[in-house]
């Protein structure tokens, strides 16, 4: 294990939940060289073995490209998947698209059907199958390396992949009882797995987005998306009550959202323990979010230098930035790394 893993492990929890220090960089070398023509290892045909040396060889770029740039990474081995896994559970059809991750269909369309969809079961071949990739990749690299969930869905975006969104939408001004049922059902998938998630891994990292080790019992990763496509008022109705028990239950939240979302920064702010959020910024850009989490939460953002330089400038006394650059090599990666920590020595 690299000597700098606990210095790091300190930093970033003091970045996300204690004293200020610096702005962090962790330079992010993608998802490496793995292969979707069967879909993701939760929907291939091969056995989690043959899944195995693709994986190893991810987490050991990520352990490389920590020991070269000295950067504040916590290298941790990802269960790269699709977004289909909690939508699987309940009986949804999975498509597998030629070279690419695979989606859920929808599997309703009235509140009626939603109302009747039973509890899921952990056993649901995608789950099943996430459970034993991270127990083989645990095996295959020791005690010592951190295992990292999928990509966890927030409870109202699984329920978007199960009830069609045309109809689901309509239904939360019609039929607002049956969606908050469906939606709450949805959380509780969500904590029954990574609870058991947990268990199987106690040392285990709940964040999958973007990449960065999260501290042990400080929040739960999920991927917030349809909050773009509803009101303020629909957030507090639909969307708040199910991340609030999420927060809750694990210690607080990480959340990622890449719609067009800027009008629900304040119901981010809102959330109980909101620790980070990571943002796919559209216009007007970067400043609104800089203004609403300014001493609230660290604002995690994949950037190249340019945008480095302009958040740097838009920075405020209460700001906390988690930088997370690309590059398509680890000399790049060392180049840039060492370019942004002068930029941010300067600023």
């Amino acid at each position: 294990m690299s000597t700098r893993i606990p210095e790091n492990k300190k930093f970033l929890t003091n970045l996300f939940t204690g004293e200020f220090e610096r702005y962090g960089v962790i330079m992010d070398a993608g998802y490496g060289p793995v292969d979707w023509s069967d879909g993701d290892f939760t929907t291939s045909a091969m056995p989690i073995a043959e899944w195995i040396p693709q994986m190893v060889r991810l987490y050991e770029q990520r352990m490389d490209w920590h020991e070269q740039t000295g950067d504040d990474s916590v290298p941790i081995a990802s269960l790269v998947s699709g977004t289909q896994l909690f939508a699987d559970a309940y009986g949804c059809e999975v498509h597998v698209y030629p070279n690419n991750i695979p989606c859920a269909l929808p599997l309703v369309t009235t509140a009626e059907q939603a109302d009747a969809l039973p509890e899921p079961s952990l056993n649901a071949r995608c789950l099943d199958r996430v459970f034993e990739m991270a127990a083989a990749l645990q095996q295959r690299l020791g005690k010592d390396a951190i295992i990292a969930v999928p990509d966890v869905q927030s409870p109202l975006d699984i329920a978007a992949l199960i009830w069609r969104k045309e109809d689901m939408f309509p239904a939360m001004h019609e039929e607002p009882e049956s969606v908050s049922r469906l939606i709450d059902k949805c959380r509780r998938l969500v904590e029954m797995f990574t609870a058991e998630f947990l268990r199987q891994n106690p040392t285990g990292c709940l964040s999958h987005v973007p990449y960065v080790w999260t501290p042990d019992n400080m929040g739960i990763c999920l991927s917030e998306d349809e909050v773009g496509s509803i009101s303020t008022a629909m957030f507090e109705q639909f969307t708040a009550p199910s991340l609030n028990k999420l927060s809750e239950r694990f210690g607080g939240l990480f959340i990622h959202c890449c719609a067009t979302a800027d009008h629900q920064y304040e119901n981010f702010t809102r959330l109980k323990n909101l620790r980070a959020i990571n943002r796919m910024f559209q216009s007007p850009g970067a400043r609104p979010a800089v203004e609403a989490f300014e001493n609230k939460s660290v604002l995690m953002l994949w950037t190249d230098e340019a945008m480095v330089r302009n958040l740097l400038d838009m920075a405020l006394p209460g700001t906390r930035y988690l930088f997370n650059p690309w590059a398509g090599s680890v000399d790049d990666a060392k180049a840039i790394h060492g370019r942004i920590r002068e930029m941010i020595a300067r600023s």
